[in-house]
């Protein structure tokens, strides 16, 4: 089992020969999707959905109707490769994929919010979840939880509850492209002080650096 940080909301997942790539956004080096099976796409924000990294790529792209409709308008040639899913799903793409979840986080009222669906994967018992951007709990336990960090939409108090919410006791820090490392040590502290003695763990890692599990 390999787990690889990307730039900003983007892991890569290794595991029995299976590659699963989430969220290669306009934050993300090209070369996060090297050799992936599978690209999973949360949302249609760019910095979660970059389509010349779909093409950059052969993997199955795997995400929700309005994702698929946004790449197939950029780049139609990637209809042979695209496969819609929806809340709910239960899919078999070399390792188990559950569907969670159908909204974008509140931005502003005045902005309209777009679709998104977070990922449960199971890595043979290992349960990570990627939840795009939403707060929405996955429904059943996780052993990592890669975490949003930063965001317009997220204020720390959300991020810390969100990591309560779901419980896990490894938490991943993802979609920090946002702050500065200022911002980020500040997110550290509150994390490790509020929540490290729930046993909630926490860990921010570089782009491309492995999660030791």
């Amino acid at each position: 089992m390999r787990i690889t940080k990307h730039g900003h909301a983007c892991v890569r997942l290794e595991h029995r020969g299976t590659v699963l790539v989430l969220d290669p956004g306009v934050f993300t080096d090209v070369h996060a999707v090297a050799g992936a099976d599978v690209v999973l796409v949360t949302h249609e924000h760019p910095d979660h959905l970059h389509v010349d990294h779909l093409r950059a790529c052969d993997a199955e792209v795997v995400t929700i109707g309005a994702v698929a409709d946004r790449v197939l308008a950029e780049a139609p040639e990637l209809a042979v490769r695209l496969r819609r899913v929806v809340p709910g799903d239960r899919l078999d793409l070399g390792l188990p994929v559950s569907v969670v979840g159908e909204r974008h986080a509140v931005i502003h009222e005045e902005l309209p919010r777009v679709d998104n669906s977070g990922y449960l994967l199971d890595l043979d018992g290992t349960r990570v979840y990627h939840p795009g951007d939403a707060l929405t709990p996955p429904g059943e336990p996780v052993d990592l939880l890669l975490a949003p960090a930063s965001a317009p939409w997220l204020k720390v108090g959300e991020a810390i509850d969100f990591v309560r919410t779901v419980g896990a006791p490894r938490n991943l820090a993802i979609h920090d492209a946002v702050y500065s490392e200022a911002g980020h040590g500040i997110v550290d502290g509150h994390m490790e002080r509020l929540n490290g003695p729930r046993g909630l763990g926490w860990t921010r890692l570089a782009a491309g650096e492995d999660l030791d599990l």
